[in-house]
């Protein structure tokens, strides 16, 4: 039984009559969370998790007709049983899961088996059928765990407090910027961009609570962040607010920085790398877990992560998606005028 055929419009169930994170306009989209890359504006109606649906609501309008659900629910799209199972990426984050006469198919969405203290945790959906990201599918991706990492991000904060600077973080305005508070609180004054500010409030709209934190000025008054800590997004880190910034040191928190000559490592002063999505013991973890009889690996390392499993005995292939594509270029959505 095939529950899911990959065409030009997205991931569609062509029983239910609907599509998964689909990235041209539709009549139903089941969305897997709030990034850009997988909800996309044009659809006639969402349905996604509680938490998700304030950040639709911020990143696509207010006008959108959208159903959310708690996780676990089940809803009935023309007789195919649906449930959104925690991800474990960011806020909202989940795994779809597919029921008809029987066989289980489940679309990961991006996700993380690590915990991160402010996502829900992943949960191991077993399933016949299982696509799966594959953003870090190479054995040199291996995450620190969460509190030995935050502990890099303190001790960098301290550091720079004692050598008079400002500690800049570089992160995605959804997911990463969140985490980098949670792991300096306490360190300092907290300030961020009003692209991360405003996607705060989607988080504080469903009770998730955020230490405190100020919305920078870098306009008009760009000293008040000085020797303090400040996070942007990506798409600020070679502009005029940073240059802005008084003795400004900076750092960017992405899972690309395990490698030290990722792209735009040299423009900044430190890299941590701090990942949302799974590393690859993380992805082989998941992958075996959920016993699934064909996996269907979207984006990210696809021929070397379907090959691996091919090798090891699980039956694998590659799905050419627009999942995965640049993040930063994402941010451009809530980053359209850079001078706040």
């Amino acid at each position: 039984m095939k529950l899911i055929t990959f065409t030009k419009k997205g991931i569609y169930c062509p029983q239910g009559k609907f599509y998964i994170d689909p990235w041209r306009p539709v009549d139903l989209a089941v969305i897997t969370h709030g990034h850009a890359d997988h909800a996309r504006w044009g659809m006639k109606k969402y349905l996604c998790h509680h938490y998700t649906k304030p950040i639709l609501y911020q990143r696509i309008g207010i006008d959108i007709e959208c159903q959310s659900v708690e996780y676990g629910e089940t809803v009935i799209l023309n007789g195919v049983k649906v449930s959104l199972h925690p991800a474990g990426h960011i806020i909202g984050s989940a795994q779809i899961r597919l029921e008809y006469k029987g066989y289980i198919t489940v679309i990961s969405g991006d996700y993380k088996v690590q915990e991160d203290g402010l996502s829900t945790p992943f949960e191991l959906v077993k399933c016949n059928e299982f696509v799966t990201e594959s953003t870090f599918g190479l054995p040199i991706y291996n995450w620190l765990e969460v509190p030995d990492l935050n502990k890099k991000l303190q001790s960098w904060v301290l550091k720079n407090q004692e050598n008079s600077k400002t500690s800049v973080f570089i992160g995605y305005s959804l997911g990463k910027a969140q985490r980098i508070m949670k792991a300096v609180e306490g360190f300092g004054k907290i300030y961020v961009h009003n692209s991360i500010g405003r996607l705060n409030e989607a988080f504080e709209s469903v009770g998730i609570t955020l230490p405190d934190y100020k919305i920078a000025d870098f306009k008009e008054n760009p000293k008040e962040v000085q020797h303090e800590i400040v996070i942007v997004p990506p798409a600020l880190l070679d502009s005029s607010i940073i240059k802005k910034i008084p003795d400004a040191a900076t750092a960017i928190c992405s899972g690309w920085m395990q490698v030290r000559g990722a792209r735009r490592w040299r423009s900044a002063d430190a890299g941590f790398a701090m990942s949302d999505h799974a590393d690859w013991k993380g992805l082989l973890q998941a992958v075996k877990a959920t016993e699934a009889e064909i996996v269907h690996v979207t984006h990210g390392q696809t021929e070397i992560f379907s090959k691996y499993l091919n090798e090891i005995g699980i039956k694998a292939d590659v799905v050419e998606t627009l999942f995965g594509e640049d993040e930063e270029e994402s941010e451009k959505e809530i980053t359209e005028n850079p001078e706040p």
